[in-house]
């Protein structure tokens, strides 16, 4: 029987999402490495595995019910319970771009996945999410969703013109809010982490900060104990404003 606790992470075939199962893995934890392809999923897994730590691949595209729900059925099978949950996959959509230009399409694309499907599959887990002693949900957020910082003339995250992107990750802090309301008083624990740009696809390849340090904001936050905080959005230097 695993005594591992069990923790799920989407979009962890590469980037910073596999970072944080890596951190997790060495951590103890047994490791869902969530990927909507299914052979990178198991390519990623086998190379924890090689590592020494204890992961699995687990199909899961977060825009499908039915991925989704076979998804579920498969860690309920197999381990009863989920102890975190961390909703990494997002996208930046082609074409993601400033208000004057965004076309309808792009956005709803940017927030089926980085909204839509992040409260999908929270909705989906959260039962096996219950049945944990002190279950934790981390959301990946972007200090491009904070309303302070973006709105500051003078700071760099001004002129980041991605309205998709942008707004849906603001549209997640909210949702880590009143998840994280919801559920006081459960044990289970909700929060959102902002990586910061690092050397990943999404983030692109010209900056020398990690995917390790990226992850560890999250990795933190799936692993507070039971006084820890709920309902706030944290990056490597803290509290994140909004």
């Amino acid at each position: 029987m695993n005594t591992n606790k069990i923790a799920l992470v989407t979009g962890a075939n590469k980037g910073i999402g596999n970072e944080i199962a890596r951190q997790l893995g060495a951590a103890g934890f047994t490791v869902l490495i969530g990927s909507r392809d299914a052979e990178r999923g198991a390519v990623a897994a086998k190379e924890l595995v090689a590592e020494g730590l204890d992961a699995v691949a687990l199909p899961l595209e977060v825009t499908s019910p039915e991925s989704v729900a076979a998804a579920v059925s498969t860690v309920a099978d197999a381990y009863g319970r989920l102890d975190v949950l961390v909703n990494n996959a997002a996208i930046i959509p082609a074409g993601d771009g400033p208000v004057s230009e965004v076309t309808g399409d792009v956005l709803r694309s940017a927030f089926e996945t980085n909204v839509i499907g992040l409260v999908g599959v929270t909705q989906a887990f959260l039962p096996l999410l219950r049945r944990a002693e002190q279950a934790r949900v981390v959301n990946l957020s972007t200090s491009l969703a904070s309303f302070e910082q973006v709105g500051d003339p003078e700071s760099r995250l001004s002129t980041v013109l991605t309205l998709g992107y942008n707004s849906s990750k603001a549209a997640v802090n909210m949702v880590t809010v009143m998840l994280a309301n919801e559920l006081r008083g459960t044990g289970i624990l909700v929060n959102a982490a902002d990586p910061g740009k690092c050397a990943t696809d999404m983030g692109g390849w010209s900056t020398e900060r990690t995917p390790a340090q990226g992850a560890a904001v999250a990795v933190g936050l799936a692993t507070l104990g039971v006084d820890g905080p709920t309902g706030h959005v944290y990056a490597e230097e803290g509290r994140l404003p909004w």
